[in-house]
């Protein structure tokens, strides 16, 4: 757990933190100092497994990076870490430069997770809250994250000690993408997470409806197949913005099987032109 001492100077960041009131433990001047070099940080979470949020924030990352964006991916799932085997990057071995861990560097992002630290990837992690806090701040205080224009967090499902963890650790941050799929299912345990934003006051930056109708591989034509505009109906009962729809198309899932990703290798698809069209609203909002 973060110590509760606090100096007498100012965050050296600038930022004005309601986790330290203007002042800094030594812990959170370090993870300040460590994110120096970080321009923007978004938080990429839903309240509801199974709606492709880890697959939202692989290539929403990758889109920022193919834009030319210095992009680093942070994944906090530390219970099901995806990331490593959707960058197929599960055998890589994490180094230190003999201060930091140095975080693994692929397809043009700079990439951290707990995946890479586990002996195998069926290995289960039993952690109790304040562990979980204290890797998380590990991950953001004690990595080479070095000169970041976009810094893309993976959490978990749900609203428990991962999202509320980054939350608290970086209330400067941008803000947080909340990802929904149309149905209005998925929209009810969705806006769970929008409540849980409004509360620990996190900025949202917006809504994207994942499997949002079907792209045909071959004509790229969108059929709707499930409901539609879950995502719109919650940005506009929340007034946060609506940053768009990304239809399903079978190559996400092969891509994210053969460690590739998806709008790296599949950049002319409709899909991947609609994760494009989202980051242009990212990168462009007021």
């Amino acid at each position: 757990m973060m110590s509760e001492n606090t100096s007498e100077s100012s965050c050296p960041s600038g930022h004005s933190c309601d986790t330290c009131g203007g002042k800094c433990s030594d812990e959170k001047r370090q993870l300040h100092e460590n994110l120096l070099g970080v321009k923007h940080i978004l938080l990429v979470m839903s309240g509801k497994g199974g709606v492709g949020k880890s697959t939202v924030a692989v290539n929403l990352a990758m889109s920022l990076a193919l834009q030319g964006f210095a992009t680093g991916l942070l994944d906090v799932d530390l219970h099901g870490p995806s990331v490593p085997k959707m960058l197929g990057i599960e055998s890589k071995t994490l180094m230190t430069d003999g201060e930091k861990l140095l975080p693994i560097e692929t397809a043009n992002l700079k990439v951290m997770s707990i995946g890479l630290s586990l002996s195998s990837p069926d290995q289960a992690v039993i952690w109790r809250g304040p562990v979980k806090y204290s890797v998380i701040r590990q991950f953001l205080a004690e990595v080479a994250w070095g000169e970041l224009d976009y810094l893309v967090i993976d959490a978990p499902p749900g609203t428990g000690d991962e999202p509320l963890s980054v939350c608290q650790l970086l209330p400067w941050a941008d803000g947080a993408v909340v990802v929904t799929t149309p149905q209005q299912l998925a929209a009810t345990d969705v806006s769970k997470s929008l409540n849980f934003l409004s509360q620990v006051n996190f900025h949202v930056i917006g809504i994207i409806e994942n499997m949002s109708g079907f792209a045909c591989p071959h004509c790229g034509e969108i059929t709707q197949i499930f409901s539609k505009g879950a995502g719109e109906e919650l940005a506009a009962k929340y007034h946060v913005p609506f940053l768009g729809r990304i239809p399903i198309d079978p190559q996400v899932c092969v891509a994210g099987d053969d460690g590739k990703p998806f709008v790296y290798s599949y950049g002319k698809t409709a899909t991947a032109k609609a994760f494009a069209q989202i980051v242009d609203v990212i990168i462009n909002r007021g």
